[in-house]
């Protein structure tokens, strides 16, 4: 309203003077009455910045180590190196490929699919002003934090999404293809989705899907990516006759602890403030995940006989992955709610689903990302409370056009859940249909697999000439 009225005072000053009213004086009239009406701009905020800056920190954590030591921990001995070495080699590529890039696609210009090319090399980057998400489309998003931090941790995430991926086809792929593979999906899957669901511009965004942390973004976007890799490159030899175990558990457990801990940046810092929101994030996220683990593992016991270490851990980062979307916007009992109903799920998906179906899940990237983050966004259509949404404001818009306006569908928000569904579909379609031709193309050129004997004997030694003792 604010610009409109700024775009019409000239003309009005023109018409006015022609009948006696001093246009300079309306114009300083209207100057000054903008002014008045016009929102405080945002200000940088210490304590905000300082938090994301841990937050960034912590994100990172996830991936290197935690996210390499999980993963290398599950794989056979042969191939530990190998294993860790794609998560360090992923977060060295994205940082790159973010800052050429990756950024610019994800968070600049006014379209519904694709960002532009505005921060190329991180070209303009500002940071000595708060920054505004989006600020061009006229819809931005004001933050207290300066832009290369936001920056920052949103490579985080951009980082941590594809190493998600490599637990799917552990054991099998060559090095050099990943590298490619990885480049290409962050540019054209990775890239346009996070455009779509988080600015303010992207179709998703503008449809009213919630996800605060990145339930689609980065869960069902890696899961489903994961699983279409591992029907293109094809099972592991001898799978599933052959017993394929766990090299080291403890190195599972240490590096699922410190996913644990490092998720708390992940989703109490996507608040982007260290406030009152942070902090229902952080409860939510840890309740849902001591539910998940307790579930996966009653689950197994029941079935199974025994409650086993990977169980345990591997119900937590389901429960982890669950709550993602919904860190920000429930109540703790909704979070246990979905917790519980992903560990069990999940326990069920990475167990009798893939041997019904008959893929090689490697690693259950799909089984725990894929299908957790799936129950999360649309459990978020349920459980999405107003309250704890707007605890600093982030709907005031929204309910001071209507006051009596809910989120989720036990406030009576019956086409929330519809909204989830949506926007679950269309990351998968694009993710599954963009992901086979890349790695179709990829096989063509130079292949997916390593050879049949480098398979058997490990990929520690041929494709990097180390071992692990």
């Amino acid at each position: 309203m604010n610009r409109l009225f700024l775009l019409a005072a000239p003309m009005m000053a023109v018409a006015l003077g022609a009948v006696g009213m001093p246009a300079a004086a309306l114009a300083q009239d209207a100057a000054a009455a903008a002014a008045a009406a016009a929102p405080a701009a945002p200000a940088l905020n210490g304590g905000d910045t300082a938090w994301m800056l841990v937050s960034t920190a912590l994100v990172l954590m996830m991936t290197i180590p935690g996210l390499a030591l999980f993963y290398g921990g599950m794989v056979r001995k042969m191939n530990v190196l190998a294993t860790v070495m794609q998560s360090f080699a992923i977060t060295c590529l994205i940082s790159v490929l973010w800052y050429v890039i990756g950024y610019s696609l994800a968070f600049t210009g006014t379209g519904a699919y694709i960002g532009g090319l505005d921060r190329l090399f991180l070209n303009g980057l500002d940071f000595s002003k708060a920054f505004v998400l989006g600020e061009a489309t006229g819809a931005g998003v004001p933050t207290t934090i300066p832009e290369p931090v936001f920056m920052m941790f949103q490579m985080t995430f951009a980082i941590i999404t594809p190493a998600l991926i490599t637990g799917a086809f552990a054991d099998r792929m060559k090095f050099s293809s990943l590298l490619v593979f990885t480049t290409l999906w962050s540019i054209v899957v990775y890239a346009p989705i996070a455009h779509w669901v988080w600015y303010p511009s992207g179709f998703l965004f503008g449809m009213g899907v919630l996800d605060f942390a990145g339930g689609t973004v980065v869960h069902i976007n890696a899961g489903v990516a994961g699983l279409v890799a591992a029907l293109v490159i094809g099972k592991r030899k001898g799978y599933p006759k052959e017993a394929f175990m766990p090299h080291n558990l403890v190195l599972s457990l240490i590096g699922a602890s410190l996913l644990w801990v490092g998720w708390f940046g992940f989703n109490a810092g996507s608040a982007l403030t260290a406030g009152p929101r942070a902090g229902m994030a952080m409860a939510a996220t840890h309740i849902a995940t001591a539910g998940a683990a307790m579930g996966w593992l009653f689950a197994e016991w029941i079935v199974k006989g025994k409650p086993s270490i990977l169980g345990i851990i591997s119900g937590a980062v389901a429960g982890l992955v669950a709550v993602t979307p919904a860190a920000g916007f429930v109540d703790p009992t909704g979070a246990i709610i979905i917790g519980i109903v992903a560990g069990v799920i999940c326990f069920w998906s990475a167990t009798s689903l893939k041997h019904m179906l008959g893929y090689d899940d490697s690693l259950d990237a799909f089984g725990v990302h894929g299908v957790g983050g799936l129950i999360g966004a649309i459990l978020t259509g349920v459980f999405a409370k107003m309250s704890v949404s707007n605890a600093e404001g982030a709907f005031a818009a929204v309910l001071q056009a209507d006051p009596s306006a809910t989120l989720g569908l036990l406030e009576g928000n019956a086409g929330a859940v519809w909204i989830q569904i949506q926007g679950v579909l269309y990351t998968m379609v694009w993710c599954a249909v963009a992901t086979f031709v890349l790695l179709k193309v990829i096989d063509v050129v130079m292949g997916l697999r390593v050879d049949e004997d480098v398979e058997r004997d490990g990929l520690d030694l041929a494709l990097h000439g180390e071992s692990i003792h």
